[in-house]
C-alpha cells in the first residue's frame, strides 16, 4: 500500500510539472514558443514579440509574426514570441523577456502600452516597442504606426481616377485612428486627383460584421458610387463582395485583396507592418533609435500599391502616370500628411 501511494504521488508531481512547463512554453491563453533562431548567447541581438491573438490568424497577429521573421532574416536577430497574451498576463511576459536580457520587446497593439511603460523603468537596456500606437517614454519606450492617411490618400487617388460616375465611396469599420485616418486620407486623395468627384464616407462601427459592411457598401453603390474602398479588417471583405455583386470596382486595403475578387479589386494599398517593424528595430540595432512615436509611410516603403494584376492592361497609361505621380509626391515629401 505504501509503495502504491509513493507511485501515485510521483505521478501527480510529474503531471503538475508538465502543466507548469506547458503554461510557460505553449498553449493556453498565452504561450511562448521559440523560433528557429531563438536559442541565443550573450552577444546575440535578441528580439521578442507578444501578440494578443494567435500568430496563424492570417490577419493582425500573423502580420506581426511575419515582421518578427523578417527581423530575424534581415538583421540576424535571435527571436522568440508569445501568442494569445491576455491583458492579465502581459506584465509577466514582458518582465520575463526583459529579465532575460532581450534587446527589444515588441507588444503588438496599443493595449500593451501602459504595461510596457511601467516595466521599462526598471530595464533601461531594453527597448520596448508598441505597434499601432503613438506613445513614447524616455529613454527606451517607442511606438510604431503606419501613416494611414497616406494609405487612404492613395486609395482615394486610384478610386477617383477609375470612377466613371464621378462618385466613389470609403467605408470604415470601428472609429479608431488607423481606420478613420485612412477614410479621411481617401477623401483627400480623391479630391486632389479629381476635384469634382463626390466622395461618400461612412463607418459601420464593426470590424467583424461582414454582412453589415456589405449592406453598407450596397447602399452607397445605389447612390452612384462605382468604386468602393472598405477598411474594416475582416469585415472589409463585405465591401468587396458588394462591389463584385453589383458589378462595380473595389480598392483593397492593408493587404493585396485582388485574389478575393480578381475581376473587382483594381489594386490594394498595403500597410506593411513587417517592413515598418524591421526598419525601426534596425534603428535600435544601429544605435540610432529615439524614444518617440515612429510613423512610417510611403517614403519608408511601409505603404505601397499592390500590382494591378488582371487590370494592368485595362488601365490607361495616363491614369497609371497620375497614380505614380501621387506616390512619388508622398515619397518626396511634396505632399505631407500626418495621422490625427
Amino acid at each position: 500500500m505504501e509503495r502504491w501511494i509513493k507511485r501515485w504521488f510521483a505521478a501527480c508531481m510529474l503531471i503538475t510539472l508538465t502543466a507548469v512547463m506547458a503554461a510557460c512554453g505553449g498553449g493556453g491563453s498565452a504561450s511562448t514558443q521559440p523560433d528557429s533562431g531563438s536559442s541565443g548567447g550573450g552577444d546575440e541581438f535578441k528580439v521578442a514579440l507578444l501578440t494578443p491573438g494567435p500568430v496563424n490568424d492570417n490577419g493582425w497577429n500573423s502580420i506581426a509574426y511575419n515582421g518578427l521573421k523578417q527581423i530575424e532574416e534581415e538583421l540576424g536577430a535571435a527571436t522568440q514570441y508569445s501568442e494569445k497574451v491576455a491583458a492579465s498576463d502581459m506584465k509577466e511576459f514582458i518582465l520575463g523577456y526583459a529579465s532575460e536580457g532581450y534587446d527589444v520587446v515588441i507588444g503588438h497593439g496599443f493595449e500593451f502600452a501602459d504595461v510596457m511603460k511601467e516595466v521599462a523603468k526598471d530595464y533601461p537596456e531594453t527597448w520596448f516597442l508598441v505597434t499601432s500606437a503613438t506613445v513614447s517614454q524616455e529613454p527606451n519606450v517607442a511606438s510604431i504606426s503606419i501613416n494611414n492617411r497616406e494609405q487612404g490618400y492613395l486609395m482615394g487617388t486610384v478610386a477617383a481616377l477609375m470612377s466613371k460616375t464621378g462618385t466613389v465611396a470609403a467605408i470604415g469599420g470601428t472609429e479608431i485612428p488607423p481606420i478613420s485616418n485612412s477614410v479621411k486620407g481617401f477623401e483627400e486623395g480623391a479630391k486632389a486627383a479629381v476635384p469634382s468627384v463626390q466622395v461618400l464616407t461612412t463607418m459601420t462601427g464593426s470590424n467583424d460584421d461582414i454582412t453589415k459592411a456589405k449592406e453598407t457598401a450596397i447602399s452607397l453603390i445605389e447612390k452612384g458610387a462605382d468604386v468602393v474602398m472598405t477598411n474594416a479588417n475582416a469585415a472589409g471583405l463585405g465591401g468587396i463582395e458588394a462591389a463584385k455583386q453589383e458589378g462595380v470596382l473595389a480598392i483593397g486595403s492593408n493587404q493585396d485583396q485582388n485574389p478575393k475578387a480578381p475581376d473587382t479589386v483594381v489594386t490594394s494599398v498595403i500597410q506593411d507592418y513587417p517592413k515598418a517593424m524591421t526598419v525601426v528595430v534596425k534603428r535600435i540595432k544601429d544605435g540610432a533609435m529615439k524614444a518617440e512615436a515612429q510613423t512610417l509611410g510611403v517614403k519608408d516603403g511601409a505603404v505601397y500599391l499592390s500590382p494591378y494584376h488582371g487590370f494592368d492592361g485595362k488601365i490607361p497609361q495616363q491614369t497609371k502616370d497620375k497614380i505614380e505621380e501621387a506616390v512619388q509626391s508622398l515619397k518626396d515629401g511634396k505632399i505631407q500628411l500626418s495621422n490625427e
